[in-house]
């Protein structure tokens, strides 16, 4: 093949990924210096399609980036009135009361956002300070100087779908350079796995741990609606087959997002966690929240759930890893925006700092020691107990040792020291002989619905005329391994239909991967047991298009 020529656009700071690690990176260098500049790539159609978060909002971040963002006419409307915490039962629910929980546990001061839209938000203050933004730029690969990261190739189309090779309507796509490079894809991103991988980051430090969190919206009756009110739950129907919980958020208009998290550590192959998803939906108290609603919107991904101790290194010569690609959720909060926000901010001064005294290409340590030392490193290392205690022990323990530890690190103490996370989540799956299957009720089409049906309403699409961007790395693994081994669990895990078995009379069962669906929750890459699937970038513009999730 002949070798590729692309042109190049030189910046002193390019970013990958608008979510809100990067966008703040891109807002506070403009602020900073307006000459500076900055381009921000994202692989969405437009920014927000690919934002997908629970979300109670921590305004904190915010209120470091943009003090007045009150007066901004930010999206950001409905605070936090009521807190309700239950554990499920089947047939019934017990409140957790609040007083017993630790202060940072508290919702008071918070909003319920559409995080997509508050990214659309900071997009359009990013752009009026005169920032670059490239909605379905897809950044494919890395550019390498030597032993740094230069920059990115993004725009790459026209890839033949059969040989992966470029075919006859290829664009070869630009290489854009900057003196810094900033990795803010969110959840296992590829680009920043394969910086982590290169540069040993996670040396020293647990493996990475996740979620699937899944979420719908809905519109229900207006008698049922209580504005502001914030309900999560523990226990029914996940047991002690997995860990995880839900969330039900009451925003404006008559809507609730609904959503449910399951823990990518357990151990049954056959758990399928989108059922158990609809499942939930089932409960007597949800099931009379959402009667005469309808379901408006779907979505899924992967959370980071790892906290302090799995926090990678997160600089290697000229890059940086902002937000969920290092993995700064506050699991027991389930917030990670605000932590987002605040490594965006402190990328920017650093790759500011260093720009200035005349660098480029280096490792922005001062970006490192922030993240580590400053608010980030506080409000993760309070909590860094709560999921290997949940792991190790159960939901019980980890409920009354997590809240204990909790507690005594708000005034400075520790009991547990700092506990260490097991395997790779990967790596905990069983096998199928040693767990029974699971029946799951046919969904009813009113609460709960089959996974298809729901991935329409993720407004999931992708150009079929292109190489499948979910890569195995040896393609007999499927049937061969995982089939006999663990009932090929990528049939459940993934929240999107994207991979079957299909067995014909008469021939042999092959493994089909239906990449259309993918609403790049990146499960597959972290949940298969043979870490045999490779999710990579589809062509720019592909995926899901979220509306207010």
């Amino acid at each position: 093949m002949a070798e590729i020529v692309r042109e190049s656009m030189e910046y002193d700071v390019v970013i990958v990924g608008a979510g809100p690690a990067g966008l703040s990176a891109a807002i506070r260098l403009k602020q900073l210096d307006a000459d500076l500049s900055v381009v921000v790539l994202e692989k969405g159609s437009e920014v927000g399609a690919h934002i997908l978060s629970g979300a109670v909002l921590d305004p904190s971040g915010l209120d470091a980036l943009l003090p007045d963002w009150r007066k901004m006419n930010a999206p950001i409307k409905t605070e936090v009135k009521e807190d309700n915490f239950y554990i499920l039962g089947p047939a019934g629910q017990a409140r957790i009361p609040n007083w017993p929980m630790p202060p940072l546990m508290n919702n008071h001061g918070n909003y319920i956002v559409s995080m997509a839209n508050v990214c659309r938000w900071m997009a359009g203050i990013a752009e009026g300070l005169g920032v670059e933004i490239f909605p379905g730029m897809a950044a494919s690969a890395l550019v390498y100087e030597g032993d740094r990261v230069k920059g990115v190739v993004a725009g790459e189309f026209g890839l033949d779908p059969a040989t992966g090779e470029p075919g006859p309507s290829y664009e070869p796509g630009m290489e854009l350079h900057g003196k810094y490079v900033f990795l803010s894809e969110g959840v296992r991103g590829s680009l920043s796995k394969e910086v982590i991988a290169r540069y040993d980051l996670s040396k020293g430090h647990c493996p990475q741990k996740f979620g699937l969190g899944m979420k719908e919206i809905w519109e229900i009756d207006p008698a049922k609606h209580r504005l502001g009110t914030v309900t999560h739950t523990m226990g029914w129907p996940l047991g002690s087959n997995a860990g995880g919980g839900s969330f039900i958020y009451h925003l404006e208009n008559n809507q609730v997002y609904v959503g449910f998290v399951v823990h990518l550590n357990y151990e049954n192959p056959h758990l399928y966690p989108y059922m158990e998803f609809q499942r939930f939906k089932h409960h007597p108290m949800v099931a009379e929240l959402l009667k005469g609603g309808k379901r408006v919107a779907y979505g899924a991904r992967a959370i980071s759930e790892g906290g302090w101790q799995s926090i990678p290194k997160m600089t290697a010569p000229g890059v940086a890893l902002l937000g969920c690609s290092a993995g700064l959720v506050n699991v027991p909060r389930i917030k990670g925006n605000h932590n987002a926000m605040l490594s965006g901010k402190a990328a920017a001064e650093s790759a500011y700092a260093a720009i200035k005294a005349g660098r480029q290409g280096d490792e922005l340590t001062g970006y490192e020691a922030e993240v580590r030392n400053g608010p980030i490193g506080r409000d993760l290392k309070k909590v860094r107990n709560v999921k290997p205690l949940w792991s190790k022990y159960g939901l019980v323990a980890s409920l009354m040792g997590g809240g204990i530890d909790m507690w005594a690190n708000t005034i400075g103490l520790t009991i547990f020291g700092t506990l260490k996370h097991g395997k790779s989540d990967a790596a905990a799956t069983g096998l199928a002989q040693d767990f029974r299957p699971i029946d799951y009720p046919k969904p009813d089409g009113k609460l709960s619905f089959d996974r298809l049906t729901n991935v329409a309403f993720s407004f999931t699409n992708h150009d079929e005329a292109q190489p499948a961007h979910l890569k195995l790395k040896d393609k007999s693994i499927p049937i061969a391994v995982n089939l006999p081994k663990y009932a090929e669990p990528a049939q459940r895990y993934c929240p999107a239909g994207v991979y079957e078995v299909v067995s014909e009379e008469g021939k042999d069962p092959r493994f089909v991967i239906n990449f259309q669906n993918c609403v790049h929750c990146k499960t597959c890459d972290i949940k298969d047991p043979s870490q045999n699937i490779n999710w990579t970038t589809p062509q720019g513009g592909g995926g899901p298009n979220y509306p207010n999730m």
